[in-house]
């Protein structure tokens, strides 16, 4: 085994350790442990404080309807990406005309994937959510109006994107699939 192996491996069980022991001593202030999983799966973090903040706001949002509504569409996404083994793509192409529908998510994520980004960075861990949270009514307007196993596939592929970038929007904030309910 060589020593940058070595090095990463400790490095890693050194961030499960904390990881474990911060979730000990956040569960006796009321913190839920699976947003600590959530915020901790992004990685790059070296802030406790500011990775405290990220779990704090995390914890507030998916109490309110759209956080608990924008993690069930996150979820929905997320399974369909799964099952269909789909990663992503770097841009989404329409050769069709959108749906409303599929128009509204895209400029809904044209707009709150640069301002979360912009909040996360002033350490505004409270706007980014707001910003994902604008998300939730086009989501669920998508699920509802939208085929995305579409027999087209260019309208399938397009479909999928948008899921994908819904996922990936998301997780600018913590890992959702790690989040429990």
């Amino acid at each position: 085994e060589s020593q940058k192996t070595r090095s990463a491996h400790d490095n890693y069980q050194l961030r499960l350790f904390f990881a474990d022991r911060l979730k000990v001593q956040q569960r006796e202030a009321g913190v839920r442990h699976d947003l600590i999983d959530a915020v901790f799966a992004l990685g790059g973090e070296d802030d406790l404080v500011r990775l405290l903040a990220r779990v704090k706001a995390l914890q507030s949002f998916v109490e309110t309807p759209d956080g608990t509504n924008l993690l069930a569409g996150y979820k929905r996404a997320a399974n369909i990406l799964k099952k269909e083994e789909f990663a992503g793509v770097d841009q989404i192409f329409l050769s069709y005309t959108p749906l409303d529908e599929e128009s509204s998510l895209l400029a809904a994520l044209d707009s709150a994937e640069p301002l979360a980004d912009e909040r996360i960075a002033a350490e505004d861990f409270e706007g980014a959510m707001a910003a994902l949270a604008s998300l939730r009514v086009p989501i669920d307007a998508f699920f509802e109006k939208v085929t995305v196993n579409d027999s087209d596939p260019a309208k399938r592929t397009a479909r999928l994107g948008m899921l994908a970038r819904v996922r990936d929007a998301v997780h600018r904030v913590a890992d959702f699939s790690k989040i429990e309910g």
